[in-house]
Parts: structure tokens; C-alpha cells; sequence
């Protein structure tokens, strides 16, 4: 577990109020892009930014996160939930963490002991697994976040606001690291919740 003191932490933190927002949504819906977006805008603030990954994420770069648009933020790639607070600098104003799923259930009490510093906190992810079921961390964020944003993807089937990640690969486990080579979004209607026979990749034309 971590570490709760707040010995030597500077005490403008100490005394401002912090927060906690979620940006929670499927696969393809630019959860990643709206974080890169709220943490380059402090910066332009000049706030202090610190940015964290799960180390499982090395997609695209093991010092970046990188929206599947291909923006991107500097990082640092994390084991835990409890390594954030070991590697929080003094001063920082704000911080964002993405692929929240992918921690464990330690990050509500991390982000709550953030907030309770002073720190803003902006944490991204998946808030459904590729079989349409809350995926922990992500719900119990949800319920004690001070602000919320539900991202929507395009579903790849029909064209309605996706809610859902598809995976389309025949891969076992609940988390499999991908992108567009492993899962779609999907619509409620399209989405097709069988972990054992993934539905293949949609190539036939659309009509109209």
C-alpha cells in the first residue's frame, strides 16, 4: 500500500481544494485525446503537469500517451496505482493518468488522496470490458468524481454513436493490449458480448 502522510508536501496544496474527472467511454471514442487536450491546456496555464501510464501500455511509446488520432503527451509508465504517489513531484498542480482500467482497485485511493492534496486529477479509460461488463477500477471512479465525460466512438457497422469495444480476435483473458487490429466499436445492437468466437472485422459495403 501506499504512503498517506502528507509530511513535506508544500502547503499551498495543503490548503487548495482539489478534484477528481473522468473521461470514461469505449475503445475509439477519444478518451485519450480529450486527457492530452484538458493536461496541454494547464500547461498553457502554466501549471505544473504530471502524466502516468500503466507500464501493460506500451501500444504506441513507453514515455508518451498517444491517442489513436496520434496526439500525444509525455509520461511516465507506472506498476501500480501506489507508484504515482511515490513518484509525485512537490508542486505538481495536476495530474493526469490514462488506460485507468488497467491499474488496480489502489487507484481510487490514490485519486481520492490526490484530490485531497490539492491536485486536480484527470484519469481516462475504458469504463466497459470487451464483453459490455463494468471494468474495475473505472465504475467506483465514476461514483466519486467531481466531473464526468462520457466519449461515444462511431459504430463500425451501422454509423451510430458507439458505447461498446468489440473485440474481434480470438484472444483469452479480460485485458488484451490493442487497437484497431483487435477490437472495433460498436453499437448496442452490434455489440456481440461472446468471449469464446469474436466477431470477425466488417468488410462488406455499406448501403445508402
Amino acid at each position: 500500500m501506499y504512503e498517506m502522510s502528507t509530511q513535506d508536501w508544500p502547503l499551498q496544496h495543503q490548503s487548495a481544494t482539489g478534484w477528481i474527472e473522468v473521461i470514461a467511454g469505449s475503445m475509439f471514442s477519444g478518451k485519450s485525446e480529450e486527457l492530452i487536450r484538458r493536461l496541454r491546456r494547464a500547461k498553457i496555464a502554466r501549471q505544473k503537469v504530471q502524466v502516468f501510464k500503466h507500464r501493460i501500455d506500451a501500444r504506441y511509446s513507453t514515455e508518451h500517451i498517444v491517442s489513436h488520432s496520434e496526439m500525444r503527451h509525455e509520461s511516465v509508465a507506472v506498476e501500480s496505482a501506489a507508484e504515482i504517489l511515490a513518484r509525485l513531484e512537490p508542486g505538481t498542480e495536476v495530474v493526469g493518468i490514462d488506460e485507468g482500467q488497467f491499474f488496480d482497485n489502489d487507484l481510487v485511493d490514490v485519486a481520492n488522496e490526490l484530490a485531497r492534496r490539492g491536485i486536480r486529477v484527470i484519469i481516462a479509460g475504458l469504463d466497459q470490458d470487451y464483453m459490455g461488463r463494468p471494468f474495475e477500477p473505472m465504475p467506483q471512479l465514476l461514483a466519486i468524481a467531481e466531473y464526468i465525460t462520457k466519449t461515444h466512438a462511431i459504430c463500425v457497422r451501422c454509423g451510430q454513436p458507439a458505447n461498446y469495444s468489440q473485440r474481434i480476435v480470438p484472444v483469452e483473458g479480460r485485458v488484451a493490449v490493442g487497437a484497431a487490429d483487435m477490437y472495433e466499436a460498436r453499437c448496442r445492437r452490434c455489440f456481440v458480448p461472446h468471449a469464446d468466437t469474436p466477431t470477425p472485422h466488417v468488410v462488406e459495403e455499406r448501403v445508402g
